[in-house]
């Protein structure tokens, strides 16, 4: 199983003392704030067994995320296929933080290391990032990855509830020919 690592961060496996910080993340209504709800203790727990079978299964998927200098579990980020049901197929580049992580560059500093495991070392052809049309601060690091956006692929996320301010998503593309590797965070 690799482990991407950068400059300040480490992603890899999932270990017991990630989950309490894990839940504490997912019931932030904050972090949450683009999610249809904040998650359960038990719903947070299944999440990082599926993380984790996936690691272990196809050797990429979503890595926990430990800043270097203080070996803290600060989030997670990492790749996962688009779910069936939506109108488009690919792999989907992600990523959230706790929220004392926010405003340190993290997000895309690991964006970019995951992007580049998906050119570098899956030889994927795209990558694809997808939020709420809301979320300013992720397509912020969408664009910061160089990823590009088409209003044209707009669409309503089907495991939104209709008529949830969350259900109208955009879609961010990057094409492996289109990568580089920009400088700084």
């Amino acid at each position: 199983m690799p482990e991407l690592r950068t400059e300040r961060l480490v992603l890899r496996d999932w270990r017991t003392s990630d989950l309490d910080p894990w839940v504490a993340m997912n019931a932030d209504p904050v972090v949450r704030e683009y999610f249809p709800e904040v998650l359960t203790r038990e719903q947070s727990e299944a999440s990082v067994s599926r993380f984790q079978a996936d690691l272990d299964r196809r050797g990429w998927g979503w890595w926990a995320v430990e800043a270097v200098a203080t070996g803290e579990f600060v989030g997670f980020a990492g790749l996962d296929p688009v779910e069936d049901g939506m109108a488009f197929t690919g792999v989907e580049a992600g990523w959230r933080l706790a929220r004392p992580a926010w405003g340190h560059g993290y997000a895309t500093e690991a964006g970019r290391a995951v992007v580049a495991h998906a050119f570098d070392c899956l030889a994927l052809p795209e990558v694809l990032a997808v939020t709420a049309v809301g979320n300013l601060r992720s397509r912020a690091v969408m664009e910061r990855l160089g990823m590009t956006y088409d209003p044209a692929e707009d669409f309503d996320d089907p495991e939104i509830p209709e008529g949830s301010p969350l259900r109208r998503s955009v879609v961010y593309r990057l094409r492996a020919g289109d990568h580089h590797r920009p400088s700084g965070r």
